[in-house]
Protein backbone atom coordinates (compact mmCIF):
# COMPACT_ATOMS: atom_id res chain seq x y z
CA UNK A 1 0.00 0.00 0.00
CA UNK A 2 1.35 3.19 -1.04
CA UNK A 3 0.47 6.11 1.15
CA UNK A 4 1.95 9.62 0.36
CA UNK A 5 3.67 11.70 2.98
CA UNK A 6 1.66 15.33 3.64
CA UNK A 7 3.94 18.23 3.34
CA UNK A 8 2.03 21.55 4.43
CA UNK A 9 3.66 24.58 5.14
CA UNK A 10 2.81 26.82 7.85
CA UNK A 11 3.36 30.95 7.59
CA UNK A 12 6.28 32.49 8.61
CA UNK A 13 6.19 33.84 12.32
CA UNK A 14 5.50 37.75 11.50
CA UNK A 15 7.71 39.26 13.30
CA UNK A 16 11.23 38.45 15.34
CA UNK A 17 12.20 40.26 18.65
CA UNK A 18 15.45 41.75 17.55
CA UNK A 19 16.06 42.57 21.55
CA UNK A 20 16.96 39.41 21.99
CA UNK A 21 18.73 38.82 19.35
CA UNK A 22 22.32 36.99 19.30
CA UNK A 23 25.31 38.10 17.48
CA UNK A 24 25.68 37.36 14.08
CA UNK A 25 27.44 34.55 13.11
CA UNK A 26 31.27 34.76 11.74
CA UNK A 27 31.33 35.64 8.33
CA UNK A 28 32.73 32.49 5.40
CA UNK A 29 36.20 31.42 6.59
CA UNK A 30 35.98 32.11 10.60
CA UNK A 31 35.09 29.93 12.84
CA UNK A 32 32.03 29.88 14.45
CA UNK A 33 32.28 27.22 17.19
CA UNK A 34 35.07 25.02 18.45
CA UNK A 35 37.03 27.64 19.13
CA UNK A 36 37.34 27.90 23.04
CA UNK A 37 34.12 29.85 23.19
CA UNK A 38 32.48 26.66 24.58
CA UNK A 39 34.78 27.06 27.89
CA UNK A 40 34.30 30.82 27.56
CA UNK A 41 30.64 30.19 27.93
CA UNK A 42 31.26 27.66 31.35
CA UNK A 43 32.85 30.43 32.81
CA UNK A 44 30.46 32.93 32.07
CA UNK A 45 27.58 30.90 33.41
CA UNK A 46 29.47 29.93 36.53
CA UNK A 47 30.72 33.81 36.79
CA UNK A 48 27.15 35.14 36.49
CA UNK A 49 26.38 37.21 39.42
CA UNK A 50 23.25 35.13 39.99
CA UNK A 51 24.67 31.95 39.96
CA UNK A 52 22.73 31.33 43.24
CA UNK A 53 19.58 32.28 41.45
CA UNK A 54 20.93 29.39 38.50
CA UNK A 55 21.06 26.62 40.75
CA UNK A 56 18.41 23.99 40.19
CA UNK A 57 16.72 26.26 37.42
CA UNK A 58 16.99 25.11 33.94
CA UNK A 59 15.11 28.61 33.19
CA UNK A 60 17.85 30.91 34.57
CA UNK A 61 20.87 28.74 33.11
CA UNK A 62 19.21 29.26 29.53
CA UNK A 63 19.04 32.94 30.43
CA UNK A 64 22.29 33.54 31.30
CA UNK A 65 23.67 31.16 27.76
CA UNK A 66 21.47 33.50 26.10
CA UNK A 67 23.13 36.83 27.88
CA UNK A 68 26.22 35.00 26.31
CA UNK A 69 25.13 35.00 22.79
CA UNK A 70 23.91 38.66 23.00
CA UNK A 71 26.60 39.61 24.47
CA UNK A 72 29.48 37.78 23.51
CA UNK A 73 30.04 35.69 20.83
CA UNK A 74 27.48 33.82 18.73
CA UNK A 75 25.92 30.00 20.10
CA UNK A 76 25.07 27.67 17.32
CA UNK A 77 21.86 26.80 19.30
CA UNK A 78 18.28 26.20 18.95
CA UNK A 79 17.28 29.31 20.89
CA UNK A 80 14.10 30.37 21.95
CA UNK A 81 11.94 30.36 18.77
CA UNK A 82 12.40 27.17 17.66
CA UNK A 83 12.95 25.68 20.88
CA UNK A 84 9.53 26.66 21.42
CA UNK A 85 8.12 24.86 18.82
CA UNK A 86 9.87 21.56 19.81
CA UNK A 87 8.64 22.10 23.60
CA UNK A 88 4.72 22.61 22.93
CA UNK A 89 5.60 19.44 21.03
CA UNK A 90 6.54 17.39 23.87
CA UNK A 91 3.79 19.07 25.93
CA UNK A 92 1.82 17.42 23.34
CA UNK A 93 3.54 13.73 22.71
CA UNK A 94 4.41 13.60 26.28
CA UNK A 95 7.76 11.38 24.97
CA UNK A 96 8.86 8.78 28.06
CA UNK A 97 12.58 8.56 25.77
CA UNK A 98 13.50 11.78 23.87
CA UNK A 99 16.79 11.23 21.99
CA UNK A 100 19.08 14.61 20.62
CA UNK A 101 21.27 14.40 17.99
CA UNK A 102 24.07 17.09 18.32
CA UNK A 103 24.23 18.76 22.14
CA UNK A 104 26.52 21.27 21.17
CA UNK A 105 26.87 23.33 24.58
CA UNK A 106 23.22 21.73 26.53
CA UNK A 107 21.06 24.84 25.62
CA UNK A 108 18.16 22.16 23.79
CA UNK A 109 19.58 19.32 26.40
CA UNK A 110 18.51 21.80 28.84
CA UNK A 111 15.06 23.57 27.47
CA UNK A 112 13.53 19.85 26.23
CA UNK A 113 15.33 17.98 28.89
CA UNK A 114 12.90 20.55 31.21
CA UNK A 115 10.20 19.51 29.24
CA UNK A 116 10.23 16.17 28.97
CA UNK A 117 10.01 15.71 33.05
CA UNK A 118 7.76 18.03 33.10
CA UNK A 119 5.48 15.90 30.35
CA UNK A 120 6.09 12.79 32.92
CA UNK A 121 9.02 11.66 30.97
CA UNK A 122 11.94 9.77 32.00
CA UNK A 123 15.19 9.78 29.83
CA UNK A 124 16.28 12.51 27.85
CA UNK A 125 19.80 10.93 25.86
CA UNK A 126 22.17 14.04 24.39
CA UNK A 127 24.67 12.25 21.77
CA UNK A 128 27.22 14.78 20.96
CA UNK A 129 30.88 13.49 19.24
CA UNK A 130 32.85 16.52 21.00
CA UNK A 131 33.61 15.71 24.81
CA UNK A 132 34.42 18.74 25.48
CA UNK A 133 31.30 20.13 24.64
CA UNK A 134 30.05 16.65 26.37
CA UNK A 135 31.23 17.77 29.52
CA UNK A 136 29.76 21.46 28.64
CA UNK A 137 26.44 19.79 28.55
CA UNK A 138 26.96 17.62 32.23
CA UNK A 139 27.88 20.61 33.89
CA UNK A 140 25.30 23.18 32.81
CA UNK A 141 22.49 19.73 33.06
CA UNK A 142 23.85 19.87 36.80
CA UNK A 143 23.69 23.12 37.15
CA UNK A 144 20.43 23.07 36.25
CA UNK A 145 19.18 20.55 38.55
CA UNK A 146 18.50 18.08 35.49
CA UNK A 147 21.34 15.22 35.84
CA UNK A 148 18.08 13.06 36.89
CA UNK A 149 17.18 13.12 33.49
CA UNK A 150 19.68 14.26 31.15
CA UNK A 151 21.97 11.78 29.94
CA UNK A 152 25.21 12.54 27.70
CA UNK A 153 26.44 10.14 25.81
CA UNK A 154 29.66 10.76 24.02
CA UNK A 155 30.76 9.57 20.04
CA UNK A 156 29.23 9.94 16.74
CA UNK A 157 25.94 9.10 16.59
CA UNK A 158 25.68 6.37 14.58
CA UNK A 159 28.42 4.42 17.54
CA UNK A 160 26.17 5.80 19.79
CA UNK A 161 22.94 4.86 18.70
CA UNK A 162 24.05 1.42 17.92
CA UNK A 163 25.86 0.73 21.47
CA UNK A 164 22.70 2.42 23.57
CA UNK A 165 20.37 -0.09 21.43
CA UNK A 166 23.05 -3.03 21.88
CA UNK A 167 22.87 -2.42 25.71
CA UNK A 168 19.62 -1.67 25.91
CA UNK A 169 19.39 1.38 27.18
CA UNK A 170 17.64 2.78 24.40
CA UNK A 171 14.70 0.06 22.94
CA UNK A 172 12.69 2.95 21.02
CA UNK A 173 12.43 6.14 20.33
CA UNK A 174 9.24 8.79 21.22
CA UNK A 175 10.31 11.72 20.16
CA UNK A 176 14.15 12.36 18.45
CA UNK A 177 15.52 16.00 17.80
CA UNK A 178 18.07 16.26 15.00
CA UNK A 179 20.13 19.15 15.32
CA UNK A 180 23.60 17.63 14.58
CA UNK A 181 26.23 16.87 11.36
CA UNK A 182 23.37 18.13 8.38
CA UNK A 183 24.30 15.46 5.90
CA UNK A 184 24.06 12.76 8.63
CA UNK A 185 20.17 12.95 9.54
CA UNK A 186 19.11 10.83 6.57
CA UNK A 187 21.69 7.97 8.16
CA UNK A 188 21.31 7.88 10.99
CA UNK A 189 16.85 7.94 10.77
CA UNK A 190 17.50 5.19 8.68
CA UNK A 191 19.80 3.39 11.30
CA UNK A 192 17.22 4.13 13.84
CA UNK A 193 14.52 2.84 11.35
CA UNK A 194 17.01 -0.45 11.00
CA UNK A 195 17.02 -1.15 14.81
CA UNK A 196 13.46 -0.52 14.69
CA UNK A 197 14.02 2.43 17.21
CA UNK A 198 12.16 4.83 15.24
CA UNK A 199 8.31 2.84 14.23
CA UNK A 200 4.38 4.13 14.28
CA UNK A 201 4.06 6.36 17.13
CA UNK A 202 7.24 7.98 16.58
CA UNK A 203 8.12 11.83 16.43
CA UNK A 204 10.96 14.02 14.96
CA UNK A 205 11.83 17.29 15.17
CA UNK A 206 14.57 18.29 12.35
CA UNK A 207 16.26 21.38 13.07
CA UNK A 208 18.08 24.40 10.43
CA UNK A 209 16.03 22.82 6.99
CA UNK A 210 16.43 26.02 5.72
CA UNK A 211 19.34 27.22 7.30
CA UNK A 212 21.80 26.01 6.40
CA UNK A 213 19.14 23.70 4.55
CA UNK A 214 19.15 19.92 4.64
CA UNK A 215 17.71 18.66 0.82
CA UNK A 216 18.11 15.28 0.96
CA UNK A 217 16.66 14.80 4.21
CA UNK A 218 13.48 17.01 3.49
CA UNK A 219 13.25 14.62 0.37
CA UNK A 220 13.45 11.24 2.49
CA UNK A 221 10.68 12.20 5.39
CA UNK A 222 8.89 13.59 2.25
CA UNK A 223 8.94 11.04 -0.13
CA UNK A 224 5.80 8.45 -0.39
CA UNK A 225 6.71 4.60 0.29
CA UNK A 226 6.97 3.98 -2.93
CA UNK A 227 9.23 6.42 -3.72
CA UNK A 228 11.34 5.10 -1.05
CA UNK A 229 10.98 1.85 -1.64
CA UNK A 230 12.58 2.66 -5.22
CA UNK A 231 15.29 4.68 -4.18
CA UNK A 232 15.86 1.61 -1.92
CA UNK A 233 16.17 -0.77 -4.26
CA UNK A 234 18.43 1.54 -7.07
CA UNK A 235 20.64 3.07 -3.95
CA UNK A 236 19.77 6.72 -5.16
CA UNK A 237 18.94 8.31 -1.88
CA UNK A 238 22.05 6.33 -0.34
CA UNK A 239 24.85 8.41 -1.93
CA UNK A 240 25.28 12.24 -0.51
CA UNK A 241 27.74 14.84 -2.06
CA UNK A 242 28.80 16.19 1.27
CA UNK A 243 30.11 19.19 0.31
CA UNK A 244 27.61 20.43 -3.18
CA UNK A 245 24.95 20.23 -0.81
CA UNK A 246 25.85 21.12 2.56
CA UNK A 247 28.68 23.35 1.77
CA UNK A 248 30.14 25.53 4.18
CA UNK A 249 28.59 23.62 7.32
CA UNK A 250 30.60 20.36 6.48
CA UNK A 251 33.64 21.89 5.85
CA UNK A 252 33.45 23.84 8.98
CA UNK A 253 32.64 20.53 10.74
CA UNK A 254 35.66 18.70 9.17
CA UNK A 255 38.16 21.39 9.67
CA UNK A 256 36.87 21.48 13.33
CA UNK A 257 36.27 17.95 14.33
CA UNK A 258 37.67 15.47 11.68
CA UNK A 259 35.65 13.73 8.80
CA UNK A 260 32.86 11.95 9.84
CA UNK A 261 32.28 8.27 8.40
CA UNK A 262 28.12 8.06 6.72
CA UNK A 263 26.97 4.42 6.70
CA UNK A 264 25.43 4.67 3.39
CA UNK A 265 24.64 1.32 3.11
CA UNK A 266 21.63 0.79 5.93
CA UNK A 267 18.26 1.25 3.19
CA UNK A 268 15.97 1.83 6.59
CA UNK A 269 12.92 0.55 6.68
CA UNK A 270 10.95 2.49 3.20
CA UNK A 271 7.31 1.13 4.51
CA UNK A 272 6.86 3.62 7.24
CA UNK A 273 4.99 6.26 6.51
CA UNK A 274 5.38 9.38 7.47
CA UNK A 275 3.01 12.42 8.06
CA UNK A 276 5.78 15.53 7.83
CA UNK A 277 5.29 19.29 7.94
CA UNK A 278 7.77 22.55 7.65
CA UNK A 279 7.03 25.12 10.66
CA UNK A 280 8.53 28.24 9.97
CA UNK A 281 10.69 30.25 13.00
CA UNK A 282 13.80 32.03 13.39
CA UNK A 283 17.31 31.07 14.36
CA UNK A 284 18.61 33.27 17.62
CA UNK A 285 20.27 35.63 15.71
CA UNK A 286 16.61 36.71 13.64
CA UNK A 287 17.53 35.01 10.36
CA UNK A 288 14.50 32.60 9.49
CA UNK A 289 14.79 29.18 10.07
CA UNK A 290 12.68 26.33 10.41
CA UNK A 291 11.41 22.56 12.33
CA UNK A 292 10.55 20.16 10.38
CA UNK A 293 7.85 18.11 12.30
CA UNK A 294 7.66 14.37 10.83
CA UNK A 295 5.35 12.07 12.93
CA UNK A 296 5.76 8.31 11.95
CA UNK A 297 2.15 7.12 11.94
CA UNK A 298 1.88 3.63 10.20
CA UNK A 299 3.89 0.70 8.32
CA UNK A 300 2.90 0.11 4.95
CA UNK A 301 4.52 -3.55 4.88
Amino acid sequence: MDMPASTINQVEQATFDERKAYVPQEGKGQAFFDDGREIELLHFVYGHPSIEELRGSPQNVLKAIDEYGRTNKYLMNVGSDKGQIVSDLIAEVKPQVMVELGGYIGYSALLFGDAVRKAGGRRYFSLERNPEFGAVIASLADLAGLSDVVKVVIGSSADSIKRLHASGSLEHIDLMFLDHYKPAYTSDLKLCEHLKLVTPGTVLAADNVIKPGNPPYLEYVRSSVDQKRKAAETGEQNGIDVKAQFGRNAEQYKAREGEEKLNTEIKGNPNLVYESKLVNSFEPTGEPDGVEITRCVISAE
